[in-house]
């Protein structure tokens, strides 16, 4: 039996940056508490989602599952690779869209401070396989969760 599967591989980088009106202290304390990162890591409206596992710690894993209603299963699995307290947040993780890898990524988050408020720059590497995943979606994806993070410190 051959493989007929259409292989591809897709390079892109992209940055997020916003400003937040809270501390890096409170920005940094959005993505290393499990309940407060719950609120904003979440799937899209109308998915369905599995448990979400977040061990923040260097060589800790995060983890989420979620799915369209009838759709494939994505599931996410980061392990933690560089944590400074409230400076900076280094990741990679694995996407798989039910039991195909769809991409492999590394995510830097930096927090720096910015008068009473904190400027985050999200800049994630990654790598897209097989057409199970696109640049433009990540990049939204991943705007759309900050800018949620985002409301919720406001």
């Amino acid at each position: 039996m051959s493989n007929t599967r259409q292989r591809s591989t897709v390079h892109h980088t992209f940055t997020v940056e916003r400003t937040l009106g809270a501390p890096p202290a409170k920005v940094f304390g959005a993505f290393a508490d499990q309940d407060l990162k719950a609120r904003w890591f979440v799937a899209p409206e109308g998915w369905e989602s599995g448990p979400y596992l977040l061990d923040f710690r260097v060589g800790g894993a995060e983890s989420s599952r979620g799915n369209r209603p009838g759709g494939p299963s994505f599931t996410f699995d980061a392990v933690y690779q560089d944590i400074v307290q409230d400076e900076r947040v280094v990741y990679t993780y694995v996407m798989h869209m039910d039991d195909a890898i769809i991409s492999v990524s590394q995510t830097t988050v930096e927090l720096v401070p910015e008068g009473d408020g904190t400027r985050l720059t999200l800049t994630e590497q990654g790598v897209y396989l097989d057409g199970g995943d696109t640049p433009e979606a990540r990049e939204g994806g991943v705007a759309h969760q900050i800018d949620t993070m985002v409301a919720l410190l406001s």
